[in-house]
C-alpha cells in the first residue's frame, strides 16, 4: 500500500435483476466519499470497482481479484444475501482484511458463525419486516395470507420475520412459493395462487419484482399485496404506465421511508438529487445501504487516522465500538457487529408528479436482529431456508 492512499475494494451487482440497484448502490458509495472529499487525512482515497452477477462464487472470485491483484486494502461488499454468505466465509480466510457489507440482507451474515472481520452497519432482511406485520393485520385486516418469493437467503429471512410476526398475532400463513432469481413468467405461480387469501405477500426485487407485478396486472390479479422491502424500493416504483396504480396502497417495511421529514434524511434526499438528477425519485434502499456502510469505513478511517497496520487491528477494534447518526438514525453494532437500527413501516402513494413514493407510517426504533426475542431463544428456531419457520395454515 502506497503511504499516501488508501484503496477500498467496493462490489455490486451491476449485472442481472439487481443491476439497477447496484448502480444506485455505487451512487451512495460515492455520496460518502464526496462527503471527505475523496481524503482521510494525507491521504487519498481510491475506490476500485468491480461488479458481480449475484452468485456467491463470483462474488468471491472479485473479492480476490480485488485484493490480491487490484491491491486494495479493505472491502465494501456485496448487495445480494447468497453473496454476502459467501464473502463471511471468504473474510475467516483474510483475517487481516476488513469486510464491510454493501447492503446484503442475508441474517446470518452476522448471526451464525459469524466472522470477526465482516461488519455490517446496516440492519437486515429480518429487521426489515419489524412492524408490518401487526400494521397489515391491525390496521389493514388481513387474516390469511400466501407469500411469494425468490429462493435464496435473502427473502428466506424477509418471509421468516413476517411469519413470525404474523403468526404470533393470530394470522395465518396459508401456502408459500419460491421462484428462482431472473424469473421472467409467473404465470404457473400465479395459477397456483389460492382464492382463501386476503393478499399476498411479495418478496421479489429488481426485474422480478417488475416481471410479476405486470402479470398480475395483466391477468386482472385482485388480492392485495404486502410488499417484502425491495419489493416497493426506487427501482421497483420509478415504474411507470398502469402498473404504479396498482401499487398505491401496498404497505412494506425497511430501513428507510421517501417521506421520513427527519431533517438528515431530507439533507441526504437533496444530496442525491443535486449529484444525480438522472437518478430516481429518490434514493434507493441500495444508495442508502453503500452510502451508511462507507460512511462507517470512513468515520472509523479517520478516527484511526488511516491507520490499517497490524492487520488493520485498531480499525477493526475501532469499527466493533462505532456509533453514529445517519440519514434514518442512528446506528451502533451488537455482539455479532450487526446493526441495530430503526425501522420504517411504510405505504406507497403518490406524488403531484405522479411518481411513486413510500410513505412513512410509523418508526420502529432500535431493532435488533432477534426481534427483540432473546438470541438464545431465537437461535433455537434455526436457520431460515423454505420450510422454516413452518407456516400457520
Amino acid at each position: 500500500m502506497s503511504t499516501g492512499e488508501i484503496r477500498i475494494g467496493a462490489l455490486a451487482t451491476l449485472v442481472g435483476p439487481y443491476a439497477s440497484g447496484g448502480q444506485d448502490g455505487m451512487r451512495g458509495l460515492d455520496m460518502a466519499v464526496s462527503e471527505v472529499g475523496g481524503k482521510i487525512g494525507d491521504k487519498t482515497i481510491t475506490v476500485v470497482k468491480e461488479s458481480t452477477n449475484a452468485m456467491p462464487e463470483d462474488a468471491e472470485a472479485m473479492a480476490e481479484y480485488l485484493l490480491d491483484q487490484a491491491g486494495v486494502d479493505f472491502l465494501i461488499a456485496p448487495l445480494s444475501g447468497n453473496e454476502g454468505l459467501a464473502l463471511r466465509d471468504y473474510a475467516k480466510t483474510r483475517p487481516e482484511t476488513t469486510f464491510i457489507n454493501g447492503v446484503a440482507g442475508a441474517q446470518d451474515m452476522t448471526l451464525r458463525n459469524p466472522a470477526t472481520n465482516f461488519f455490517n452497519f446496516t440492519t437486515n432482511g429480518v429487521q426489515w419486516m419489524a412492524g408490518l406485520a401487526e400494521y397489515v393485520y391491525d390496521i389493514q385486516g388481513y387474516r390469511r395470507v400466501a407469500t411469494l418469493a425468490e429462493d435464496y437467503s435473502y427473502p428466506y429471512g424477509q418471509v421468516a420475520g413476517f411469519t413470525l410476526q404474523f403468526c404470533r398475532i393470530g394470522g395465518k400463513v396459508i401456502d408459500r412459493f419460491w421462484v428462482p432469481l431472473g424469473t421472467t413468467d409467473y404465470q404457473s405461480v400465479i395459477d397456483a395462487m389460492p382464492d382463501e387469501v386476503d393478499a399476498i405477500f411479495v418478496a421479489l426485487g429488481g426485474t422480478d419484482a417488475v416481471n410479476f407485478l405486470k402479470q398480475y396486472d395483466e391477468i386482472g390479479g385482485t388480492k392485495p399485496l404486502i410488499g417484502g422491502t425491495i419489493t416497493i424500493d426506487q427501482t421497483v416504483l420509478s415504474t411507470r404506465g398502469r402498473l404504479s396504480e396498482r401499487l398505491v396502497g401496498m404497505a412494506s417495511s425497511g430501513p428507510m421511508a421517501d417521506s421520513n421529514p427527519s431533517p438528515m434524511w431530507q439533507q441526504f434526499v437533496s444530496q442525491y438529487r443535486k449529484q444525480y438528477p438522472n437518478g430516481f425519485a429518490s434514493p434507493s434502499l441500495f444508495c442508502w445501504g453503500y452510502y451508511v456502510n462507507t460512511k462507517a469505513a470512513l468515520l472509523g478511517l479517520q478516527r484511526v487516522e488511516g491507520d490499517l497496520s497490524d492487520g488493520q487491528a485498531r480499525f477493526q477494534a475501532l469499527l466493533k465500538v462505532l456509533e453514529f447518526n445517519t440519514p434514518t438514525g442512528p446506528v451502533k453494532l451488537d455482539h455479532n457487529r450487526q446493526a441495530i437500527a430503526n425501522n420504517f413501516l411504510t405505504v406507497v402513494d403518490k406524488r403531484r408528479d405522479g411518481s411513486l413514493y413510500n410513505k412513512l407510517v410509523r418508526i420502529v426504533p432500535n431493532v435488533n436482529q432477534t426481534l427483540g426475542i432473546p438470541e438464545d431463544e431465537y437461535l433455537k428456531i434455526g436457520p431460515f431456508d423454505r420450510d422454516n419457520p413452518p407456516i400457520c395454515p
